[in-house]
């Protein structure tokens, strides 16, 4: 995996403050349109940029809420897509066969890093 520079890197939060098995929103960053979602499997974390493929609303219908109630997919709050957390597939919905745009992540010392234009 390629390091992100310092500098050209933003941290998202600790692995640890994301629940496995769950979703936690990120705001944009400063000047940019769309933020974040982060999903944790494990040791693993998938980023995401916070926006539907079919009309780009943000997928969140209140602040980290992402998930399925079994959390098996990333539930898009406007029209109900859901998406597979491990690889940002559309499995039903409007949008089926599209992906969410995913972010390159760098994880240091149990830090989420991602770049710093990430999400505009």
């Amino acid at each position: 995996m390629e390091t992100l520079i310092p500098g050209e890197a933003r941290a998202l939060c600790r692995v640890d403050e994301i629940e496995d098995g769950d979703a936690k929103g990120f705001p944009p960053a400063p000047g940019g349109f769309s933020g974040l979602v982060a999903w944790r499997d494990g040791d693993a974390v998938r980023v995401y940029v916070n926006s539907c493929p079919h009309i780009g609303t943000p997928l969140d219908w209140l602040p980290d809420r992402f998930m399925s109630r079994d959390r098996k997919y990333i539930i898009c709050a406007t029209h109900g897509a859901a998406f597979a957390p491990t690889t940002g597939e559309c499995l039903l919905g409007p949008c089926k066969g599209d992906y969410l745009d995913a972010v390159k992540t760098d994880i240091r010392d149990g830090v989420i890093y991602v770049p710093a234009d990430a999400g505009l």
